[in-house]
C-alpha cells in the first residue's frame, strides 16, 4: 500500500532524509519511530505529497503523491503534528466541511461521538482545549474514509482516557482495510498498535521489525521490585547466582539479574519465610530498544547506559540499516 525507495530530502545542503526505504502492507498499522530531528515528519510529508523529495520514489495505493490529484486525495487522510482551523469555526462546521470534500465520507456525528467530541460540536475551535483540538484533527483525517491515513503524533496532549479511546478507534479500523502510518514518540502506543515499526535516526532507517522483535533484541537485565514482609539482608540476595545487584528504594527492594531472577528471589524469600507484596517485574521493552538503538557514542549528552544499566540492542534479523 505504501512503498518508499531511496527517499532523500536536502535542506541547506544537509540531507535530513537520506535514502529512506520502507514498505507498508495493505491494512497494516505501521509505525515510524525516531528522536527529534531524525527526519520522521519530513518523510511522512513526502509520502503525503506535501513536500517534493529530491530523490527516490514513493507509491501510495499505487499512486505517485507528486503527480496524482483528486484520486490521491480521496485515498489519503492526514493528521499532522500542528494544524489550525478558523477560530470561529465550530467542531460540527469543520467536520461537515471536510466531509463535503469526499465522495463517500464517514458519518461525522458517529465519528465525533467515538472521539468524545459530540458535546463540543457547537464549540468554536478557539475555545477547544489542546486535547480536544487533537481529537478533532484525528477526526478530520478519518472523515473521508481513506484507504491510507497518516497520523503524526496523534495522541499528543491527550489525557490517558482520551488516548485509549483513540487507540480503540484505530484498533477498530484495523479490520476495515484502512492502512495506518503512525508517527510516534510514545513507545507504549507503538507497542500496542503497530504490526511493524521502523526506527529512523539522522535521516536513515536503522532498524525495522515488529515491536516484540525489537524489544527481544535488547540485551538488558531483568528488573524486579517488591515490598518484603520482613527484613531482608541484601547480601543474601546478592549471593544468588541469578542476581546481579540488589538495592533498597524506600520500603521496596529492587533486584536486577538474569531472566530467572524473579523465580530465584521468590524461592529464596520463601525459604526464609518472607513474602513479596506489590511485586513488579519489568522485561526489556520497545522503549529500551529505542534508547539503545538511537544512543550516539559521539554525543556527550547521551548517557553511557542508554537510560538502563547494561542495556544494548542487537539488530534483529531482517532489520534495515
Amino acid at each position: 500500500m505504501i512503498d518508499v525507495r531511496g527517499l532523500r530530502k536536502v535542506y541547506g545542503g544537509r540531507a535530513v532524509v537520506d535514502g529512506i526505504e520502507l514498505s507498508v502492507e495493505d491494512g497494516e498499522i505501521f509505525g515510524i519511530l525516531g528522536p527529534n530531528g531524525a527526519g520522521k515528519t519530513t518523510t511522512v510529508e513526502c509520502i503525503a505529497g506535501l513536500r517534493r523529495p529530491d530523490a527516490g520514489t514513493i507509491s501510495v495505493a499505487g499512486m505517485d503523491p507528486g503527480r496524482e490529484g483528486t484520486a490521491f486525495r480521496e485515498a489519503l487522510g492526514v493528521q499532522l503534528q500542528e494544524s489550525r482551523l478558523p477560530d470561529k469555526q465550530t467542531v460540527a462546521e469543520a467536520l461537515e466541511l471536510y466531509a463535503s470534500f469526499y465522495a463517500r465520507p464517514r458519518d461525522w456525528r458517529e465519528l465525533a461521538e467515538r472521539l468524545g467530541l459530540i458535546e463540543q460540536r457547537n464549540t468554536y475551535f478557539a475555545k477547544l482545549s489542546g486535547g480536544q483540538k487533537q481529537r478533532l484533527s484525528v477526526a478530520l483525517a478519518l472523515i473521508g474514509n481513506p484507504r491510507v491515513a497518516i497520523l503524526d503524533e496523534l495522541t499528543t496532549g491527550l489525557d490517558p482516557a482520551a488516548r485509549r479511546e483513540v487507540w480503540g478507534l484505530l484498533e477498530d479500523l484495523r479490520g476495515t482495510g484502512v492502512t495506518l502510518l503512525l508517527v510516534s514518540h510514545f513507545m507504549e502506543e507503538a507497542e500496542r498498535l503497530c504490526d511493524r515499526v521502523v526506527v529512523i535516526d539522522r535521516g536513515r532507517v536503522i532498524a525495522a521489525d515488529t515491536p516484540e522483535a525489537l524489544a527481544a533484541g535488547v540485551v538488558a537485565d531483568q528488573r524486579m521490585s517488591f515490598v518484603p514482609s520482613a527484613t531482608v539482608d541484601l547480601p543474601d540476595l546478592q549471593e544468588l547466582a541469578d542476581v546481579h545487584a540488589a538495592t533498597r528504594a524506600g520500603d521496596r527492594i529492587v533486584v536486577t539479574g538474569t531472566d530467572n531472577v524473579a523465580a530465584a528471589v521468590i524461592i529464596a524469600l520463601h525459604e526464609r519465610g518472607i513474602t513479596a507484596s506489590r511485586l513488579r517485574v519489568d522485561q526489556p521493552s520497545l522503549d529500551d530498544a529505542f534508547v539503545a538503538l538511537t544512543r550516539h557514542e559521539d554525543d556527550p549528552d547521551d548517557p553511557p547506559d542508554g537510560g538502563r544499566e547494561t542495556a544494548t540492542a542487537t539488530t534483529p534479523a531482517g532489520a534495515s540499516s
